[in-house]
């Protein structure tokens, strides 16, 4: 493990204590409750830590706005987030460390097959406000409307849309509970997840944030943390 210059502590972690804000909104990348997370967020944030000398404190949120508000606000040092452009006016991100997909859920009698037949007048798309997938269906779709709610899926169900959207492994494991839901064939979207900071460090604290994550994808760090967590270790980003 190599350790970071005391300046590049100073930098990131400047109360002394890397705050790092979690979203466990993402079962993908954290699970457990605020008092005990776990899964690769968590482990990347303790690594980061090691790596700067200094203690860690996990600040945990139920979803990505949630978790970027509090970097964006000084409450955290760190975030773990999807890259998106409407974010990196905040955040400086490295390249991802996890990839992960956005798809559609739609009823299991829908006249909807094809990822291109979604976005059309009429249809109606249940997301999760503020999350990745919102962020960039509000940007690409040209006919659908998005719907936001505190939940997806349960924003789909509850107001009778027409698609629901969210990622891959929750939205399948929320079909194979209930059987009038399906899976649309087939992705709108790569979600590539990484590790954030403010855009204002210094250049060498976000360039010991890129070389550190890109270390861990290489000597199995990430793939290692995906597979405790019961994730699947396919999901480990390609080197930038």
């Amino acid at each position: 493990m190599t350790t970071a210059p005391k300046s590049l502590a100073s930098d990131l972690a400047p109360t002394g204590t890397l705050r790092a804000s979690i979203n466990l909104g993402n079962p993908v990348l954290a699970q457990g409750t605020p008092e005990a997370p776990a899964g690769i967020t968590v482990d990347l944030a303790r690594e980061i830590a090691a790596r700067l000398g200094v203690g860690v404190e996990l600040l945990c949120f139920d979803a990505a706005r949630k978790s970027f508000d509090a970097m964006a606000d000084g409450r955290a040092d760190l975030c773990f987030l999807a890259v998106d452009p409407a974010r990196e006016t905040e955040v400086a991100f490295t390249a991802p460390y996890v990839v992960i997909e956005g798809v559609y859920a739609v009823p299991r009698d829908s006249a909807l097959r094809t990822v291109e037949e979604v976005d059309a007048p009429g249809v109606r798309i249940g997301v999760k406000k503020g999350s990745a997938y919102d962020l960039f269906l509000s940007r690409n779709l040209a006919h659908a409307t998005v719907v936001r709610g505190e939940e997806g899926v349960d924003t789909f169900r509850a107001e009778g849309l027409e698609v629901g959207a969210g990622i891959r492994q929750p939205l399948t494991a929320y079909a194979a509970a209930h059987p009038d839901v399906r899976l649309i064939e087939g992705r709108f979207m790569e979600i590539r997840q990484a590790v954030g900071t403010t855009v204002g460090r210094r250049p060498e604290t976000v360039a010991f944030l890129r070389d550190t994550i890109e270390e861990l994808k290489a000597n199995g760090f990430v793939a290692e943390s995906l597979r405790r967590s019961g994730q699947d270790e396919e999901l480990v980003a390609p080197r930038a």
